[in-house]
């Protein structure tokens, strides 16, 4: 199973992310996460979902959303074609040594201390889904009392940008 990123521009009306998440849940699809905002039309709004499945599920979705009538455009992105950005708040329990041991990953992996106590460590950390899913992983080890992620917004690159 793979997660797969698509973004829809959507009429800006009230109950469309109703019907979004309801499309979802009847067709059995697992939304991984999901952002809403607005554009620089305030009749258009930008949903952004990260979906895990397979192709043929990359594709009913597709298929389905393009069917709402409050659905202008949806496309599938590729991390690599657009600037991917989410964020996340990791909280940790430890002793000093691990408290330390989190501050040099830290610096590896260029997330912030936001907050540290006698028990815990408050880490956030902004970036591509794939560079916060690696330091998820290696942290993974740690007490993690606590996590929260924004979900991901995305935007095309410029077809001539590297």
């Amino acid at each position: 199973m793979e997660k797969y990123i698509i973004s829809a521009l959507v009429q800006n009306r009230s109950g469309v992310l109703a019907r979004v998440s309801s499309l979802f849940g009847r067709r059995g699809f697992n939304i991984d996460s999901l952002t809403v905002s607005p554009t620089t039309d305030s009749a258009i709004s930008r949903i952004t979902i990260v979906v895990i499945g397979d192709e043929y599920t990359l594709g009913q979705v597709l298929k389905q959303m393009a069917k709402l009538e409050e659905c202008i455009e949806v496309v599938h992105i590729e991390e690599e074609e657009a600037f991917c950005w989410e964020l996340v708040l990791v909280k940790i329990r430890g002793d000093a040594n691990d408290r330390e041991a989190v501050r040099e990953l830290c610096t590896v992996y260029n997330a912030d201390v936001v907050s540290s106590s006698d028990e815990t460590i408050i880490v956030r950390m902004d970036g591509t889904p794939s560079h916060i899913e690696t330091f998820l992983s290696v942290i993974s080890s740690f007490d993690i009392v606590e996590s929260s992620r924004t979900g991901v917004t995305a935007v095309h690159k410029d077809k001539n940008n590297a």
